[in-house]
């Protein structure tokens, strides 16, 4: 299945919930006047576009139908895309290097598809010719790293665990150990689910991070943090969170085929300029992942 087509099915019913809003709303249309405009407004509100992003989307909409003398509905869906994919778009360049190894340490809370989003990513890399290690770093939870066990099994990753309870700090750190010693391109690692308040666990992620900087400064580091889609606006509070702590240089979103909540998706990146996100997640299978890439989600987003 190609990316659009990832997309697509991925947005469906929050394409279905802002396709059939917007059919309806310009089933009557007559000019881009205020009421229109604020009515526009309401329908992004509904489909999980924050209050302030779907008021900067109502500005910047009417000052370009203004200045381009826009009135057909065609005309401004066609704005209305461009307008939500400038706010989705990152510049590619940054994410343009010269490593040829990394390390990813993925992090979120509990029941967001952390552990399977670690075997699509995993399984990504390998499609793609790299040797990938995985790295079984939630020692809070022994399910964890049993499910990531058989998943590294199926997709034939090596994977590195301690026992139950043991000292996350030391598991990253046999994990880099293997990862330089064998050669490995790629070394994912996990880490336990944690919620803000819990300052223990966000104490012991600063500790991973620490043993990762310290062993391997030279190569490419990405912290990515994954947010359920179905959860809407709460996506916001759970990247503000982590910001805090740690550097959060990218986001994967789950759940996206489960639920009509996508608008959220804008405001997360109107919100959070300079996190962009990686990676969607569309379905349950090990290949229903794909690279996020901001002009196919806003078509796929915005149509009637």
């Amino acid at each position: 299945m190609g990316l659009l087509d990832n997309l697509k099915k991925g947005l469906l019913k929050t394409k279905e919930n802002l396709s059939n809003k917007m059919r309806e709303f310009f089933s009557s249309f007559r000019s881009v006047d205020e009421a229109f405009l604020d009515e526009l407004e309401e329908i992004l509100i509904s489909s999980d576009v924050s209050v302030i992003t779907s008021g900067k989307i109502k500005d910047e909409l009417r000052k370009t139908c203004k200045m381009e003398n826009i009135n057909t509905p065609e005309r401004i869906l066609e704005s209305l895309k461009k307008i939500i994919y400038e706010i989705l778009y990152f510049n590619e360049q940054e994410l343009i290097d010269s490593y040829e190894k990394e390390i990813i340490l993925m992090v979120g809370i509990n029941g967001v598809g952390k552990t399977t989003s670690i075997a699509k990513i995993s399984n990504l890399y390998k499609e793609n010719g790299k040797n990938v290690l995985i790295d079984a770093a939630d020692t809070f939870r022994a399910a964890a790293c049993e499910q990531l066990e058989i998943w590294a099994k199926k997709i034939g990753c090596p994977i590195v665990m301690g026992k139950e309870g043991a000292d996350p700090g030391s598991v990253v750190f046999s994990g880099i150990s293997k990862f330089k010693s064998e050669n490995f391109d790629v070394l994912i690692c996990d880490t336990a689910g944690r919620l803000h308040n819990k300052t223990s666990l966000m104490d012991e992620l600063k500790k991973i991070n620490r043993v990762i900087d310290k062993n391997l400064s030279d190569y490419k580091k990405e912290i990515l943090l994954v947010l359920d889609a179905s959860t809407g606006q709460n996506m916001l509070n759970q990247v503000e969170e982590f910001s805090k702590i740690i550097s959060v240089s990218g986001l994967i979103l789950t759940k996206l085929d489960g639920t009509a909540k996508g608008g959220a998706v804008v405001s997360v990146r109107d919100r959070f300029k300079d996190i962009p996100i990686r990676y969607i997640c569309t379905g349950e299978q090990i290949t229903d992942i794909c690279r996020f890439e901001a002009d196919k989600f806003a078509d796929s987003l915005v149509s009637m």
